[in-house]
């Protein structure tokens, strides 16, 4: 297995290794250290069944199984597992959706920079995504460095935001878009959760923000205040400097580290063309600040 950066120390392409079949100690223990030094490391030319992207995926830990399929009758979801999220524009049947589908609004927040399933009480680890059809134009994946992003910030901010808890829920990045509509029965899956702001890679020991759309406050701030300085941190976090686009080819496999990066998808022709990449992700193993009651806004 080899490794290239495409982005110094940010984003490496890994090539001379077949995913698809079972991986040794040692491989699984290779891909983990390369996670660790680049937190995004692609895949190219890797066909894989939803069956063989679960299987490589469970080398890292378990699988998580995804909001929108746990909120969705299983006779509406296109992919079978609540663990292969349906990245796609494509209905039950195999249809475009409809622009104002309901699936298809609550998908447009992927657009916003984001850490996925920051709005649970673990967040994420990994997150593994595989083209599988991609469009001919645009739904470029960019990412950006969280640590660099981290590294970059003043002592005066650094000592500032170290102790600072934020409030997180997939309510209130799809509130920014004007998405309220998650059936019934379903507040206790958006109710929102706490993260510390400033979290420590357990095993390189290097800082980085946890930022994501979810933020909706700072515990202890109030609201204005609190997503004015959000958004402030994730301005400077996004900079072209810190960012890579991810422009997908077909049997692509990206895999990135939710901790120590943030996401999101680009813009096409999403009533035209079709673009179907299936996810999985790894479950968070430990939370980053106690729980406690959900702020109201002041």
């Amino acid at each position: 297995m080899h490794i290239t950066p495409l982005q110094r120390d940010f984003v490496g392409e890994v090539s001379a290794i077949d995913i698809s079949i079972p991986l040794t100690h040692d491989q699984v223990a290779a891909i983990e250290a390369g996670m660790d030094r680049y937190a995004v490391l692609v895949f190219p030319d890797q066909p894989l069944t939803d069956e063989q992207q679960c299987d490589y995926s469970r080398n890292f830990g378990e699988l998580e199984a995804t909001l929108i399929g746990q909120m969705t009758k299983p006779s509406e979801r296109r992919l079978g597992p609540v663990e292969i999220g349906d990245i796609s524009n494509l209905d039950p049947s195999g249809r475009l959706r409809e622009r104002d589908d309901n699936r298809r609004m609550y998908a447009l927040g992927n657009r916003l920079w984001h850490s996925d399933a920051s709005f649970r009480a673990t967040g994420a680890g990994y997150s593994l995504l595989s083209a599988r059809v991609v469009p001919g134009h645009g739904g470029n994946t960019e990412f950006a460095d969280m640590r660099a992003a981290y590294d970059a910030l003043d002592a005066a901010t650094k000592a500032q935001i170290e102790d600072l808890i934020t409030e997180h829920s997939i309510a209130f990045s799809r509130g920014e878009l004007g998405f309220d509509d998650y059936g019934e029965g379903n507040a206790d899956k958006v109710r929102p959760v706490r993260h510390r702001l400033v979290r420590t890679h357990p095993v390189t020991g290097r800082k980085s923000l946890y930022l994501s759309a979810h933020i909706g406050t700072i515990v202890g701030w109030p609201m204005p205040e609190a997503r004015a300085f959000i958004r402030d941190l994730t301005e400077h976090a996004t900079q072209p400097r810190f960012t890579h686009a991810h422009q997908w080819r077909v049997n692509d496999l990206v895999m990135w580290d939710n901790r120590t990066t943030m996401h999101r998808a680009r813009r096409y022709r999403d009533l035209q063309e079709v673009r179907d990449l299936h996810r999985t992700s790894i479950k968070g193993t430990a939370m980053t600040a106690e729980q406690g009651p959900a702020m109201v806004a002041e």
